[in-house]
């Protein structure tokens, strides 16, 4: 898996007495005051991963380091019914995996107005919508009301059966499952379970809050993969930084998914941050769509586990490592 690359630190220089107690002073006061402005590398906030036994550090089954290339842009974006998808892959449904029996349709997106328009605001995200639908909670056992602990949604792929969802939401597999468009307790679309966990390096290794993204393979429900069934958004890398999105997240004490729209900005090197009210824990791994390309540029992830309060969040930077982690799940799910 490819590293972002860093700049060489200089070398330190020996610090008078006077100046050296002097700055130990202004340290012990930031600590105090807390960890905004600090390092981008201290992971050591709680995030808005609800408290679960997925939502854990650094995967222990984090698949091996991609050595390939950059793939080219991922295909356009599938319909909510695509015609054009690969066939899915022969792996039998497992026992007690709910049927997606009479699946309901997500419509077309509606006005401007129904996807948060007004910058800064925090909404439920609207129903029978397109995009809303590749939306979905994960849930450890039971698909009901106050069991789910993070948020993923349907990444567009050849094989169409790959979520993308923070790398700090799921250490294993065991029981996972995903509900795209859940609301209220009922998985309208039907649920899919989770077979493997895709990591970088960077986060396999040391937990490198720059690299806290994950791609997840499902297995097929009745012979359906999930981007069959809602469609599902491509990967966007290397985006400006400006980028306007729209943020999904599943509240960890909601039923229902929230929606903001509003402009990111640059908080270092390699995380988006943006300001939108009311993501608490369970936001974590959520969407952050491009309003002007439809792509998925960002997870809430990264700094703090996505942030240690609720109005603002933080994603690691899409650039050559996630592509490269793409092009390795792609070919693993093939």
């Amino acid at each position: 898996m490819g590293q972002h690359r860093r700049a060489r630190p200089r070398r330190r220089r020996l610090l008078a007495p006077s100046l050296f107690a002097a700055l130990s002073a202004v340290v012990v006061a930031a600590v105090v005051a807390g960890t905004h402005g600090l390092d981008l590398s201290d992971a050591t906030a709680a995030g808005k991963a609800a408290r679960s036994v997925r939502a854990a550090g650094p995967a222990a089954t984090a698949s091996p380091d991609a050595t390939t290339a950059q793939p080219a842009a991922p295909g356009p974006a599938s319909a909510a019914t695509p015609s054009g998808s690969a066939t899915p892959t022969a792996v039998p449904s497992p026992a007690g995996t709910p049927a997606a029996t009479a699946p309901a349709t997500p419509v077309a997106s509606g006005s401007p107005a129904a996807h948060g328009a007004t910058l800064g605001t925090t909404a439920p995200a609207p129903a029978d919508d397109k995009e809303t639908a590749t939306v979905g909670a994960l849930f450890s056992g039971p698909v009901e009301a106050g069991n789910h602990f993070c948020t993923a949604s349907v990444l567009h792929s050849a094989t169409g059966n790959l979520l993308l969802t923070a790398a700090h939401c799921v250490s294993s597999t065991d029981g996972v499952t995903f509900a795209p468009g859940y609301r209220d307790g009922s998985a309208p679309y039907g649920t899919w379970r989770v077979t493997a966990v895709h990591t970088a390096s960077g986060w396999s290794q040391k937990g490198d809050v720059d690299e806290d993204f994950a791609i997840l393979e499902t297995a097929p429900n009745n012979g359906r993969a999930v981007e069959d069934v809602v469609g599902g958004n491509r990967l966007g890398t290397d985006e400006p930084f400006d980028a306007t999105v729209r943020l999904y997240g599943y509240p960890a004490d909601s039923e229902t998914p929230s929606l903001c729209t509003n402009t990111t900005d640059q908080q270092s090197a390699y995380q988006r941050v943006i300001q939108c009210p009311s993501y608490p824990s369970g936001t974590s791994g959520g969407p952050w769509i491009d309003t002007a390309t439809g792509d998925v540029v960002g997870a809430i992830g990264g700094y703090q586990q996505g942030g240690d309060t609720d109005d603002v969040s933080y994603s690691a930077y899409f650039d050559h490592t996630i592509a490269d982690l793409y092009a390795q799940a792609e070919s693993a799910a093939s």
